[in-house]
């Protein structure tokens, strides 16, 4: 692999389309043992190619975080489209295109009175959406708590709408990736479902019928053993793996299919520094931390077997340059002036996002590109 990917250009994103296809029949195989029905969320992805091997042979039904996902899905025949984020007027309009040109489109929200503008504007134009209410199972980032009145007043006025179904709840368990261990992991993926199953028998008790219960985030769903009521998965970032997953135990190294290739293009030997042509824009800012708790921003990795490189910490990045703290200083004949390296993101979904493709690898090769859906 070494030989045929050293003369890329760089910064370059790296897809291992095998790993990419182990990972895709892991998560249906889990899912399906399980007894709920797969909705993949595309966020991460943003590719046509990928998300049709996260699918497999499964009902064409997606997930997304932008409406540019869903107009690209739409257009080459993905009709179910759940627009999993809290949704605006400012978006009323799109939404409604969407569904005109053949799309049955989920919303979500929490809030009365965006339920009561939207439910407005649906009538008035002749539209229906779906709608699930998100809930707050304790990422505390969007949703109603599963057991305030917010949750029935809105689906009250969702229930009543001409223009729109209530379709049940739908929870994000984003709360999961500050797990400690196995055991707070798997504590936070039986919560989210219990509680989400209990919001939906609320609504059920109240005469409202919630036949959909959505959950997801994939450590959640990978380390749910038993699903008890929820109808629904949804999972995105375990299609590629990143070095949040590996830390909390979701996949292995082998799982890893995302990568970052980057050029050696200097040495600092009085500061201990090599630097690459990786810096925030090829790989984002986003921090992790080594096994010595030390701040990184991506695992060094070589470039036939992406086994991590000692001594070699990524400590520090700016636009353009990432700049590499060398703790043994044989890494700088090792690594000359034009060498090759590999870097694991910390998050994969930040940094495949500022790329327009992904060069995608098999066998040690690059045997293609596969274009990706940025933007909103």
């Amino acid at each position: 692999m070494e030989a045929a990917l050293q003369g890329l250009e760089t910064p370059e994103l790296l897809l291992d389309a095998e790993a990419v296809e182990r990972n895709a029949a892991r998560m249906r195989r889990h899912v399906a043992a399980l007894g709920l029905r797969f909705r993949p969320h595309v966020k991460t992805a943003k590719c046509l190619e990928v998300v049709g091997l996260m699918l497999g042979d499964l009902p064409g039904r997606i997930a997304v975080s932008t409406l540019r996902e869903a107009e690209a899905f739409l257009a080459a025949g993905v009709t179910d489209i759940l627009y999993a984020v809290g949704v605006a007027p400012v978006r009323f309009e799109r939404l409604a295109r969407l569904v005109e040109a053949g799309a049955g489109m989920t919303v979500i929200t929490d809030s009365v009175d965006v339920a009561r503008h939207l439910a407005s504007f649906a009538s008035g134009r002749g539209v229906t959406f779906d709608v699930l209410i998100e809930l707050d199972v304790g990422a505390k980032r969007g949703g109603a708590p599963p057991g305030s009145a917010t949750l029935l007043e809105v689906a009250q006025v969702v229930a009543a709408s001409e223009g729109l179904r209530l379709r049940g709840v739908l929870t994000h368990a984003g709360h999961a990736y500050g797990a400690g261990d196995r055991a707070e992991l798997q504590r936070i993926a039986l919560d989210e479902e219990r509680l989400a199953v209990w919001a939906a028998d609320r609504l059920r008790e109240a005469g409202i019928a919630a036949p959909d219960v959505s959950i997801g985030s994939t450590p959640s769903i990978l380390a749910l053993e038993t699903a008890c009521g929820a109808t629904e998965a949804r999972a995105g970032v375990y299609i590629f793996n990143d070095l949040d997953q590996l830390k909390l135990g979701v996949c292995g190294r082998e799982d890893l299919a995302l990568t970052v290739l980057s050029t050696v293009i200097g040495h600092n030997r009085p500061a201990g520094r090599l630097l690459i042509d990786a810096g925030i824009l090829a790989l984002s800012k986003d921090r992790g931390l080594t096994p010595e708790g030390e701040v990184s921003y991506g695992e060094i990795c070589d470039v036939a077997g992406l086994a991590p490189l000692p001594g070699l910490r990524l400590a520090n990045l700016n636009q353009e340059h990432g700049i590499v703290e060398v703790q043994d200083e044989a890494a700088f004949e090792r690594l000359p002036v034009g060498s090759k390296v590999r870097i694991v993101p910390n998050h994969a979904c930040i940094t495949a996002a500022a790329y327009p493709s992904y060069a995608v690898v098999r066998g040690g090769r690059v045997v293609g590109r596969w274009p990706r859906i940025n933007g909103w």
